[in-house]
């Protein structure tokens, strides 16, 4: 059973994938969130070479009439169209196969050798663990059930 946030989100998603095709972008992520009280449903979008501001207009302007149109959304909310960011989060599993060789940033929940971040080359994931390859030569296995987060290090 499908609930209202997944339901919503999964709508939006079958709305923008044939959209994503004509523009030549990427979907990378439908959410639909409460923060601070407030209603968010955002919709991550992505291209080679970036996405650009214009670009993102583009998609909330007929995703914001096609909303408007179809109605299914009760309560009120804000509606962002945005490029994933640097930092995005690995969810699905074109983002694993993307990050394959690259760094990552994992934050997990608990504890784990003193520290809570780690950061490694991506060398293998399944549905159930990633493997990291640390800078010292050694591999670091993570269960996925301990990851809060796994998302592209950045070095600035």
């Amino acid at each position: 059973m499908m609930g209202k946030k997944e339901s919503y989100e999964s709508r939006v998603e079958a709305y923008l994938l044939p959209l994503m095709e004509e523009h030549h972008f990427e979907l990378v992520d439908v959410e639909y969130v409460k923060e601070a009280g407030t209603w968010y449903l955002r919709a991550y979008i992505d291209k080679e070479g970036g996405i650009a501001v214009d670009d993102c207009e583009v998609i909330s302007r007929k995703l914001g009439d096609w909303l408007d149109k179809e109605d299914f959304i009760s309560e009120s909310y804000i509606l962002e169209v945005s490029s994933p960011g640097l930092g995005r989060p690995l969810k699905k599993e074109k983002d694993f196969v993307r990050s394959l060789g690259k760094d990552v940033e994992v934050r997990l929940y608990r504890m784990r050798d003193k520290q809570k971040e780690f950061t490694g080359a991506l060398s293998a994931y399944d549905a159930q663990t990633v493997t990291l390859d640390m800078e010292d030569g050694s591999q670091m296995v993570f269960d996925r059930a301990d990851i809060a987060l796994i998302r592209l290090a950045f070095d600035f």
